[in-house]
């Protein structure tokens, strides 16, 4: 894998709906191109393994901006490309909603979702079932997975029942603060899950839905692994053994999780991954080992939290205003996104990342989705 050249992440993406189904263009020995026109290359087993394995970014937002407008708006010819060229069958498209009309935006964004979702039905998928994410990847479309990043939408547990039936099939505990099920991640005191939050986790295990404590604080997020009957997951962190950060997981926290047969996603925020610079896609993949150094290859997958292109595409305001949302512990860097993962094909520079570590191809198969689908199945069925 050579580094990225100095272009912006559109311009990567030039040409790419012309990419022929089974056609790479040659560069050099071992190297191809995915798209004649894109600068960058990556090598065969990379590729194959990308389009041969079920791909399931536990975080990936259709768009980071979210806003109506973008729902309202008809897919540019550009967006398709994107998310064409991506290599990701699995989109799990959740944010974080609160406040006191936490129910009703949750239900505006859930009818958007779908509604955009539902006018591309040629690229996109809805998923109910684990077994829709492998109709996808035989159809070539993009799987769905509905979710929200807080569970504040649940005024009662008879919503948990409802907004599963509307098609939600992951809910996060807590964001960063305290809710009515327990602490978030950057609160002072973690008073870990409530009763209220054990009954959420129940109703949740019975409809099929997983549970999530990525934000969740430390003994929120035990709490929760031990309440839970089934195997939950923590979508998109690292670990905080190799960064102090309080949104990071705890060793112990990941042991728990893989007692119970759950997953961690690694995500690839900036200060998450690395506690200086440079910060780097080999930075990501040193979460990666350190999770299966700890519980074994089992027990890890992905979970970007951006959308395909990152945040500093962003446009400014809502860059700033998405900063300036988050406490000082949040530790913000000059830049969000890690070097080299910020762009559409990002899972290919991942994948030639485990390749060099000497990841099998069973393993990194069971990385980029595998154990992430054996997850969904034992939550979900199918």
């Amino acid at each position: 894998m050579q580094s990225l050249p100095i272009v912006s992440r559109r311009q990567m993406l030039g040409g790419a709906a012309a990419v022929a189904a089974t056609g790479f263009p040659m560069v050099n020995t071992g190297q191809f191109r995915l798209s004649a026109a894109s600068p960058v290359t990556y090598s065969r087993r990379a590729i194959d393994l990308v389009r041969t394995s079920l791909v399931i970014d536990m975080l990936e937002v259709l768009k980071i901006d979210d806003r109506p407008q973008f729902y309202g708006a008809p897919m540019t010819a550009q967006d398709e490309a994107d998310f064409r060229a991506c290599g990701i069958t699995g989109f799990h498209h959740s944010i974080g909603i609160m406040g006191p009309t936490a129910r009703e935006d949750t239900l505006t964004f859930l009818a958007l979702t779908q509604g955009y979702v539902g006018r591309a039905s040629h690229l996109f998928t809805i998923v109910d079932k684990a077994a829709d994410l492998d109709r996808a990847k035989k159809d070539g479309k993009i799987a769905i997975i509905l979710g929200l990043q807080n569970s504040e939408h649940f005024r009662t547990i008879t919503d948990v029942k409802l907004f599963h039936q509307i098609g939600q099939r992951c809910s996060q505990l807590t964001y960063n603060t305290q809710n009515l099920l327990g602490s978030g991640s950057t609160e002072r005191v973690d008073g870990g899950v409530t009763d209220f939050g054990a009954q959420v986790i129940a109703a949740m295990n019975e409809v099929g839905m997983l549970v999530d404590v990525s934000h969740c604080g430390d003994r929120t997020t035990l709490d929760a692994i031990a309440l839970s009957p089934k195997p939950i997951a923590i979508t998109h962190s690292n670990c905080r053994a190799l960064v102090n950060h309080p949104r990071l997981k705890t060793d112990e926290a990941i042991k728990a999780l893989a007692a119970k047969d759950g997953v961690m996603g690694i995500t690839g925020v900036r200060m998450f991954v690395a506690g200086k610079e440079p910060t780097a896609v080999s930075h990501i993949v040193d979460h990666i080992d350190h999770v299966v150094k700890l519980v074994g290859i089992d027990h890890v997958g992905i979970g970007s939290d951006a959308d395909l292109n990152g945040y500093e595409d962003m446009p400014p305001e809502m860059y700033a205003q998405l900063r300036a949302a988050y406490k000082a512990s949040y530790a913000f860097r000059e830049k969000v996104d890690t070097d080299g993962y910020d762009h559409p094909r990002k899972i290919y520079d991942l994948t030639e990342e485990l390749i060099r570590r000497n990841y099998s191809n069973d393993n990194i198969a069971a990385i980029l989705g595998g154990n992430f689908r054996r997850l969904l199945a034992a939550t979900w069925g199918g």
